[in-house]
C-alpha cells in the first residue's frame, strides 16, 4: 500500500489493486494520488531480482572505471566486481524480508546519477523541476528512462541499461568492500546524502557528498533512482532468487532523496510506482 499527501486529500492510499497487469493505474483517483508533485513517498515495496533482456560484457575489465563523453558531456561508470551478498534487511519494513542470498556477476554502474547536462545532450530537453547542468535529472518516468537509454546506446554503441534492484543494492552496500553501514557509505547519513534534514528542499550537484566504499555517490540521497525490475514480493524466497520476472505491478525505484527522512534513505529501503510516474525526487543511474 502507498500513502501520498495530495492537495485536498489527506492520506490518499494506493493499493496493489489500483494497478493493472501492465503496471498502469486503474482509476483517476489513483492517478491523482500518484502524480501529487509535493508528496513524500511513505511506502517501500518489493521486487524480485529481474535481469534485463540485453546485457554487455565489461570492456577494459582491468580498470575500475571508464569515462564516456556524449556531445561534450562526460560521465563515469565504475566496475562492481561480482559477488554474493545478503539482500534485504530484518531491521526495516516488512517488505524487506526475508533476507536472502543473491549472487551477481561483475557489472558497471554510474558513479553518480544521470545529470541534467547528459539528459539534455541525449534527449534535447530537460523535464527537471530544479534546473542546473550538474544537478540530477528528475521528473523522468521509467518509460522516459527507456527512451533515454535507447538513444544513448545509439549514440555510443554501448549497452547501457537501468540496474536491477539486486545490482543497485549490492553497489549501494559497497559490493565486496561493504562494511555493513545503514546508509550507502556510512552510518552517518549527513556525510553521504542530501535528504530532508539538510537539503533545503531541493536537489544538489551530484557527487558533493562523500562516496561509499566503491567510490559511488548519492545512493542514499539527492534523488531516488529507477531500477529495471518489476515489483515482486520477497516473500516467496525461490521466486525472489530467480532472474527474469516477467510480471508484477509497477516498477521499482531505490535510494533516498532530498525529500525523504532517514528511514527511507537506508540501502535496503524499497519503493514502487507505475512506469509512467514522475516526481521531482526521482531520477536514474545507469548500469552496463
Amino acid at each position: 500500500m502507498i500513502c501520498c499527501c495530495v492537495a485536498g486529500v489527506a492520506n490518499a492510499w494506493i493499493t496493489d489493486s489500483d494497478f493493472n497487469d501492465e503496471g498502469q493505474l486503474n482509476s483517476a483517483e489513483a492517478v491523482v494520488a500518484m502524480e501529487a508533485d509535493n508528496c513524500g513517498e511513505s511506502y517501500v515495496a518489493q521486487a524480485a531480482v529481474e535481469s534485463p533482456s540485453s546485457s554487455a560484457s565489461l570492456s577494459g575489465a582491468s580498470s575500475n572505471k571508464k569515462t564516456y563523453t556524449v556531445k561534450g558531456v562526460s560521465f563515469t561508470m565504475l566496475r562492481v566486481d561480482g559477488g554474493t551478498f545478503q539482500m534485504g534487511s530484518n531491521d526495516g519494513e516488512y517488505d524487506e524480508k526475508p533476507v536472502h542470498s543473491v549472487t551477481l556477476n561483475s557489472y558497471q554502474i554510474g558513479q553518480t546519477e544521470v545529470t541534467q547536462a547528459l539528459w539534455k545532450a541525449v534527449m534535447g530537453n530537460n523535464p527537471s523541476w530544479f534546473k542546473g547542468d550538474d544537478l540530477p535529472v528528475e521528473r523522468v518516468s521509467w518509460n522516459d528512462c527507456q527512451d533515454f537509454i535507447a538513444k544513448l546506446n545509439q549514440m555510443t554503441g554501448e549497452a547501457f541499461r537501468l540496474p536491477t534492484e539486486a545490482e543497485w543494492e549490492f553497489a549501494a552496500k559497497g559490493g565486496n568492500k561493504g562494511n555493513g553501514a545503514t546508509y550507502s557509505g556510512s552510518d552517518n547519513l549527513y556525510d553521504v546524502a542530501w535528504y530532508a534534514s539538510n537539503s533545503s528542499s531541493k536537489t544538489h550537484a551530484v557527487g558533493t557528498k562523500a562516496p561509499n566504499e566503491l567510490g559511488i555517490y548519492d545512493m542514499s540521497g539527492n534523488v531516488q533512482e529507477w531500477c529495471h525490475d518489476r515489483y515482486v514480493s520477497y516473500a516467496n524466497e525461490e521466486r525472489a532468487k530467480t532472474a527474469g520476472q516477467a510480471s508484477g505491478s509497477g516498477r521499482v525505484y531505490r535510494g533516498g532523496s532530498w525529500l525523504d527522512n532517514a528511514m527511507f534513505c537506508r540501502t535496503a529501503n524499497r519503493s514502487l510506482n507505475a512506469p509512467s510516474f514522475t516526481h521531482s525526487n526521482l531520477g536514474l543511474r545507469l548500469a552496463r
